[in-house]
Parts: structure tokens; sequence; C-alpha cells
């Protein structure tokens, strides 16, 4: 484990960091230009937590990463058996064969690695990714890492430019896992990885969608005007390079928009969010359905997901309860789970607790993996809690059991 106990509350990591700082609640609350009362009510739980820009700026002035203050996801394969190989994926991208070409190249018996072979490895993990099957993909990461450093060592040519697409799609991988678990430091270099090697490809859809991984790590790392930066000159560039009617540049395009148009309301910033989110809506017009180019699964729905969540950090709470009920059955787990946490924490934030609780049970049915260690079903299980106190009846036993699963408490 990293950090603080999983079980405490964003509040309560706020005074600790606080106080491991040497803030004072007067202080600390001045240098976000807050009350007093604001901070201390935040810090007891009397009210709720502060909206995501907001926690990466107290994280900001903490000195520690915004993981800290949300809780550290701590990946674990099932209730009995942890699967933590984070380790093996930072030496495989600490390793010093990555510092110099001319120092670590290749010697002359080397057998170097096949693009098309290596491909169907790292497609296969991708696969896990988004069936939520994470612990697959971590304990996948270091050998296809090793990989793509050898695919990048390959003969100039046209063979080379394809190694170095596969090891662009591969550290997308990397960083859009790491991002998932709370290794915000990691997923940028995995990210910085994946477009230098998207860069050297030459391949324009290459290179954008090493550009999403980028947005996942900014965005974890609460880099929210960076990653609209990315975001836009991303979508620039591509719109030049490729024909538009193609549905993979199409699909590309639309989650460029939409991972900034994220960035965009964790800014607090609507009205670029809704441009955004326009923009990726004619694009999901014109491809027609949801498709899943590139792993993007883009399409009207995942349009529709994304407003969802970009109102949740808007703090809409009434649209998110309103427009909640979206038919997910046909997307990928990771999609269909992502959702169900933002609709059940929108039906908690608006007082329907036992409807957030079977948002969140089905969730955990599709991946427990994913349920079990998201920052945000801690504090929504932390909330549902406070609304139904424990009475020794079967729903709050059912609570109290999943909040235990998901380590919400002690």
């Amino acid at each position: 484990m990293r950090g603080l106990g999983d079980h405490l509350s964003i509040g309560e990591r706020i005074a600790f960091y606080r106080e491991r700082r040497g803030y004072t609640q007067p202080v600390l609350a001045g240098l976000v230009g807050h009350s007093t009362d604001w901070l201390s009510k935040i810090e007891r739980g009397v009210r709720k937590p502060p909206r995501i820009d907001k926690l990466a700026e107290l994280a900001r002035v903490l000195r520690v990463p915004l993981g800290e203050l949300t809780g550290h996801p701590v990946l674990l394969e099932d209730d009995e058996r942890r699967m933590d190989d984070v380790p093996a994926v930072r030496d495989a991208l600490m390793s010093p064969r990555r510092l110099s070409k001319l120092l670590f190249g290749p010697t002359a018996e080397t057998q170097l690695p096949d693009p098309d072979q290596a491909i169907v490895l790292v497609e296969r993990s991708w696969d896990h990714y988004q069936s939520g099957v994470l612990g697959d993909v971590v304990a996948a990461l270091p050998g296809l890492l090793r990989t793509a450093q050898e695919l990048e060592d390959l003969p100039r040519g046209s063979t080379r430019r394809r190694g170095l697409a596969v090891s662009a799609r591969t550290h997308h991988l990397a960083a859009t896992t790491l991002a998932k678990i709370g290794e915000s430091d990691l997923s940028w270099l995995a990210a910085e990885r994946a477009m230098r090697a998207a860069d050297e490809s030459e391949d324009p859809l290459s290179l954008v969608s090493a550009a999403r991984s980028g947005t996942h790590a900014l965005l974890a790392n609460g880099r929210y005007q960076d990653a609209l930066e990315l975001g836009d000159t991303a979508a620039a560039w591509l719109t030049t390079q490729v024909n538009d009617e193609d549905p993979a540049a199409l699909s590309l395009l639309g989650m460029i928009h939409l991972r900034a148009a994220v960035a965009a309301a964790r800014h607090q910033d609507r009205s670029t969010a809704t441009s955004l989110l326009a923009r990726a809506e004619q694009l999901a017009d014109r491809l027609g359905s949801d498709e899943n180019h590139w792993q993007t699964s883009f399409g009207p729905t995942n349009v529709k997901l994304h407003r969802l969540s970009i109102e949740l950090d808007l703090e809409n709470v009434p649209y998110v309860v309103e427009n909640g009920g979206i038919d997910v059955s046909h997307m990928p787990a990771e999609r269909v789970v992502s959702h169900r946490i933002d609709y059940a924490r929108g039906l908690s934030l608006s007082g329907r607790a036992d409807a957030a609780l079977n948002e969140l049970r089905e969730a955990e049915r599709t991946s427990p993996q994913l349920v079990r260690n998201n920052p945000r079903v801690r504090e929504t299980l932390r909330d549902l809690r406070k609304q139904s106190p424990v009475t020794g009846n079967s729903r709050s036993s059912e609570l109290l059991a999943m909040a235990q699963r998901c380590r919400a408490v002690q």
C-alpha cells in the first residue's frame, strides 16, 4: 500500500497532510482562497469533499500528488490474493537501457522481435483492460515494455516504423492503466514514451492515440489546463493529416475532444467543456454508431457517458440523476463500470441511497477490480453509510460488507 490507509476519507487526508506541513487550518484555507470554517467542515466530513479542481489546488499547496488526497487505488486480483506488479512495471520503464541507444544498442547476435507478432500480445492486453481485468494487464506490462524497447532498436526502414508504432501502442496502454490505478507519475513517464515513439513512427493515428494517453496522465496529475492544451493541439493537428471520413480518425479525434472536455470541466470551464462535447457529438453522429476503433469505444453512447461525467464534475447533480439511465449493456466493461460509479455518485449526492448502492453492486458484478480500488467508490460508500446508519437490517449489512470489500472502512 502507498501513502495513507485506504479507509481514510478525503477530509482526513487533507488534515493529515496539512498537519504534516505544519499549516494551521486558517493558513491552508487562506492559501486556497476559502474560509477556515469551509476547511474545518471538509476535514470533519460535515460537508462533501471539494470539487476536483479545488482538490488539485490543495494537493499543489500541500506538495503531494493528487492521488494522496483522493486515495490511491491498490490493485487487488481478488479478495484472497493480491497481485501488484507495479514495481516490475517501474523497473521496465526505468531500465538504464532507455537512457542511450548508443551505449545500450543491440549486439550483433540479438534476436529482435517481430512487430506483427508483438502487436497481437499488446492488443490482447488492451482487451483485458477494456474487460476490467487490470491485474492481468499489470502482470503483462513488464514483458510488453521490454519488447517495446527492443522494437525501437530495429534497423531503420518500414519495419522499424511499424515497431515504433507498436511501442507507442504499448506505452499508451501502460500510461492509461497506470493512471487508472493511481500511479500518476509513472503514467506520465509512459505517456511521454508513447508520444516519442509515435513521433518517430510518422503514423498520424499512432501519435494522436498516444496524445490521448498524455491527457489521461495529465488528468491523473491534476494538470487540467495542460491536458486541455494537449487535446486541442492534437485535434487541430490530426484534422490536417487524415481523411476526415476514416472511421478510426473520427474515433480518435472524438475521444481527444472528450478528454479535453473532461479537463475543461475539472478546471470548472463549462463553456469550453460544452463546446468540446458538441464537437465530439458531431463526430459521433458522422460515425453513426458505437465503435471501438483503437479501443476508443467512441460513438453516440460514449459522448452521453462523458457528458454525464462532466456534469458531475461541474456539480450539476440533478442532470446526472435525471439522465443517468443510459443503456450501456453493449459497451466494454471499463466504460460500463465508470458510468455506474458516476451515476451512483450522483444518486448518493441527491439522497437516493438505495438506488446508488444498486448501481455500485451492478458495477462490482461487472468488474470487482475496478470498483474495489476506486477512490470515488470509497467516498460514495462513506456517504451512503452516513445516510443509512447501521441498524442491523439486511440493507445496512450489505452496505457495510461492500464498504469493507472496498476498504472504505476499517
